[in-house]
């Protein structure tokens, strides 16, 4: 039985919420990853709207950079699974976990601090790139409740995301594999919805992307945003995911929790073994 049972929810969610300001403080003291994380999207907006949008034509005023926003948005909220595993990796690796499993607190304390730290970060980082995605001609069409239901939407794939590296970072135990691994998952960037229209994709390699999770979460806030881009993955042939795709982000972001949070929370009880 692990700590989490023991001391029941409410422990576990006191102790959690004491740790958030240890990690936001950390965040503070050391913010290349915050800066790294945050900066890439507005580096990609600038590379992608104006490289590439010259070549792709797309409807509406803000054409392809009008499309991509959502796109970077979605890009940002899957950063959770990097931030996660390279700070939970470094924690194990400079014995800090070993010396938090020694205090009376409940076993699920330190992940979600770190995670609840990480959505609240997040929330704030979303704000540059909206504003930079603004001057450069994205604008939402919707009203205020659909895009507050965005931008929870977004917060909650961080959130879930974040465990799933919580994860694999304690499983690695290592700053430089864990930094390693963290670059790779741009690939999952790569073959999604989220910088370019699934429906141009060949046969094998359009259910991959459409069955991302990143693609359903980026459809999602294109329709939830409104505007000429919210229609475009509602073409025949889409997957479930992609007709669907604000059931398909819930669903994606309640299946991640569910598996990584138990085995992240089992993995820090056991010190990562």
């Amino acid at each position: 039985m692990t700590a989490l049972a023991r001391r029941g929810d409410g422990g576990a969610l006191a102790d959690g919420l004491a740790l958030l300001g240890r990690h936001l403080l950390r965040v503070r003291r050391a913010p290349g990853l915050f800066v790294l994380t945050q900066a890439m999207p507005l580096i990609l907006l600038l590379f992608f709207g104006y490289v590439f949008g010259s070549a792709l034509t797309l409807p509406g005023d803000g054409g392809y950079r009008s499309y991509l926003l959502p796109g970077l948005f979605t890009a940002v909220a899957a950063g959770g699974l990097m931030t996660g595993m390279m700070q939970a990796a470094q924690d194990a690796q400079r014995g800090v976990a070993d010396r938090f499993r020694t205090l009376p607190i409940s076993r699920a304390a330190v992940p979600l601090g770190q995670a609840a730290a990480d959505v609240l970060v997040t929330a704030a980082g979303l704000i540059p790139l909206a504003l930079v995605g603004w001057a450069v001609g994205w604008r939402v069409e919707a009203g205020a409740g659909p895009v507050l239901g965005a931008y929870g939407l977004l917060l909650l794939f961080r959130f879930a995301t974040c465990w799933a590296g919580i994860h694999l970072g304690l499983l690695l135990r290592d700053e430089e594999a864990a930094a390693q691994l963290g670059s790779a998952t741009f690939v999952l960037q790569l073959v999604s919805g989220a910088y370019v229209p699934t429906s141009g994709m060949t046969g094998w390699l359009r259910a991959v992307a459409e069955w991302n999770p990143l693609s359903a979460v980026a459809a999602a806030c294109r329709g939830l945003f409104g505007g000429p881009a919210a229609g475009l993955a509602d073409v025949p042939g889409a997957a479930w995911p992609m007709a669907h795709p604000v059931a398909a982000s819930v669903g994606w972001s309640l299946v991640l929790l569910a598996v990584f949070v138990p085995s992240a929370v089992r993995r820090y009880a056991r010190g990562g073994r």
